[in-house]
């Protein structure tokens, strides 16, 4: 995919923000056409977040320009949009490398740079995170600003409206600025829309606005007048910008404008910046993928991509014979829906990421799609488990941590039948810490009723599908991993698993190998370099992290010299459990060796997967250090070659 890199010279000059605002304000459309070019031809190399960045090419430029960065603080939610701000903000000669190894993050990273306040991964952070600085402003009595910029999607989210309700109340110097790409709250109406929000962000009609509200305070009924002149301010300027909502929140309401004009972009963000007062929302409507013409005409297939030829737009994709686990998981549930028509899914904005994009085809009116809105899924599927519908939340393990309390006294605690689906369990390679699937073993198996089971390949998911379906004494996870499975043979329909039962997947009488979930492969493969030392291995695959097989396990530890555990997961999860096992029934006393591998205890940044798993400890090599180390023996060296 050879191909010139686009023409900067403007660009060029401009190494900090503050090399932007001495260039003449007649610069900044080629500056946004030449950050624009530099992002799409950087994410084509490294592959990465495309279409929510091109977007925001005008408002990155025109807020970098209007604000005093870093000294004023943009925080970006979710920052899937940030690789523009990243260009402008010192980290050009870095963007290259980003979401590769030891190279930029694809979100906002505090420790990367002092441009990005406050960092994400997670959506709908973002007005919290502004009003907490905001506040901490004013007790410290310093003076800066602080501007919080999230998209419509992320509106879906509660946090944002308890953040806006919160802010609205305590009357904070806050800019919030709705990023709105699907032009799912209004349309700009084009010349007149501008010019009203110029109008009605200038400090000329803020005054006035203020001194009319003064006034009415002090004539007699005046909560009444008061309150009738809101209203009719209010709808006045709702009529044409439907900006009431916002106002109910506590926040002046500004716009819409056309976010990819600059010429109407930089004077109101200029009014923003000097109003006084409480906080402000500034409605800017724009379009995802903007100037990219592939990634305008298909914006879900560009807001993430491998990488591509920026002339045809063409994406790199791996070879696989395999499937995608994503894929598995989706496959088997519309096979046993066709079965049971109580079947229902639930996503939280993912309906392709998750693959229920495919059940949804078959059965749209069993598909809820419920937006960025984790905590809702949970209480509505235990609505609908109540009520006797078999429902799959589908959710990845990472985003599932947001809906933990709901997951807790709502399905748990009465014992209802919802089955969650944890994609991505894990690490996910690019996204890196905030996106992996690193604490749901951890936080499901403590729960009294929760059944957690974890795929050792795409065989073993398909009968997981089957098995959450048939199950129904309580709620029950299934976690699988990112990525093509291992390619075995995978039947027809899954089998239906006893609850709590693993399996044997190669017997041996000195070293057990006890895998839960994805490592099995390298449980395997670290079997086949330790007999070719002389230790005769088993394997064997829990399928279970609760309740775990105790039979198993004990008749694995009598007759075996060292047990190891593996699995994806944080300290206190399945190995955890087999430690307290094992103690409970006198074992450890009696001379057996046990070892437990998890993830260590730091967040791991992102790389390529496997490159990953072997900085946590978690490959092949790892397991057989570990066995060796519990022996009290060196590894020898054609074990180290194999």
């Amino acid at each position: 995919m050879s191909h010139n890199p686009p023409s900067t010279p403007l660009l060029d000059q401009v190494k900090s923000p503050e090399d932007l605002r001495r260039l003449s304000e007649r610069d900044m459309r080629q500056l946004a056409d030449e950050l624009r070019a530099e992002v799409i031809d950087a994410v084509s190399v490294t592959g990465g977040h495309l279409g929510a960045g091109l977007g925001v090419v005008e408002l990155t430029v025109a807020l970098h320009r209007v604000f005093d960065t870093p000294r004023d603080k943009i925080i970006w939610d979710v920052g899937h949009q940030c690789y523009p701000h990243k260009i402008l903000t010192g980290r050009r000669d870095r963007i290259r490398t980003i979401r590769q190894g030891e190279g930029l993050s694809g979100f906002t990273k505090r420790k990367e740079s002092e441009y990005d306040p406050f960092g994400a991964g997670h959506s709908s952070t973002s007005i919290s995170a502004g009003l907490g600085m905001a506040v901490a402003r004013d007790l410290k009595e310093e003076d800066f600003k602080v501007v919080c910029i999230i998209g419509d999607g992320a509106m879906s989210a509660g946090m944002a409206y308890e953040a806006m309700n919160n802010a609205g109340h305590l009357g904070s110097r806050l800019v919030v600025i709705l990023n709105d790409n699907d032009m799912s709250i209004a349309p700009p109406s084009g010349a007149m829309s501008n010019y009203l929000a110029r109008l009605v962000s200038g400090q000329t009609y803020l005054s006035l606005r203020d001194a009319a509200k003064q006034l009415t305070k002090r004539l007699p009924l005046a909560d009444m007048i008061h309150e009738k002149a809101r209203r009719t301010e209010e709808y006045a300027r709702g009529f044409w910008t439907g900006g009431t909502l916002f106002e109910e929140l506590g926040f002046y309401y500004v716009g819409p404008v056309d976010g990819h004009n600059l010429s109407h972009l930089l004077p109101v963000l200029r009014n923003v910046r000097d109003a006084q007062g409480g906080p402000i929302l500034l409605h800017v409507v724009t379009r995802k993928g903007k100037g990219y013409a592939p990634a305008e005409a298909s914006a879900d297939k560009y807001h993430g991509v491998s990488k591509f030829d920026v002339v045809t737009g063409q994406q790199a994709k791996g070879k696989s014979n395999a499937p995608s686990y994503t894929k598995v998981f989706a496959t088997s549930l519309v096979n046993e829906a066709r079965e049971d028509d109580r079947i229902v899914a639930i996503t939280a904005a993912m309906p392709a990421g998750t693959g229920l994009d495919l059940f949804e085809s078959e059965f749209p009116d069993r598909t809820f799609d419920v937006g960025i809105a984790e905590q809702h899924a949970v209480t509505f599927a235990a609505g609908l488990a109540a009520e006797g519908m078999k429902p799959f939340v589908a959710i990845y393990s990472t985003f599932m941590q947001r809906a933990y309390d709901q997951v807790v006294h709502d399905v748990d605690l009465q014992q209802l039948p919802v089955r969650l689906a944890l994609d991505r369990a894990g690490l996910v390679g690019a996204d890196g810490p905030t996106h992996a699937g690193a604490f749901d073993i951890a936080y499901l198996s403590c729960l009294p009723n929760m059944v957690v089971m974890a795929a050792g390949d795409e065989a073993e998911l398909r009968s997981m599908v089957r098995t959450a379906v048939a199950y129904e004494e309580g709620p029950i996870a299934f976690r699988y991993p990112r990525g093509e499975g291992m390619g075995v043979e995978m039947p027809e329909r899954g089998e239906i698993f006893e609850i709590g039962r693993g399996r044997i997947v190669r017997e041996g009488s000195k070293v057990a190998i006890v895998s839960l979930g994805g490592r099995l492969p390298d449980s395997l493969a670290a079997a086949d370099v330790l007999e070719r030392a002389g230790l005769s291995t088993t394997v064997a695959d829990a399928r279970f992290a609760k309740p775990i097989d105790a039979d198993l396990l004990l008749r694995l530890a009598r007759s075996h010299e060292v047990l190891v555990t593996v699995e994806e997961g944080s300290e206190g999860g399945f190995g955890s459990r087999v430690l307290g096992l094992l103690a409970n029934a006198g074992r450890m006393e009696e001379g057996l060796k046990v070892r437990t591998l998890t993830f260590p205890d730091r967040y791991i940044d992102h790389d390529k997967p496997e490159l990953m798993y072997r900085l946590a400890g978690l490959d092949k090599d790892a397991i057989v250090a570990r066995v060796f180390q519990a022996l009290g023996r060196e590894v020898p060296e054609e074990a180290l070659r194999a």
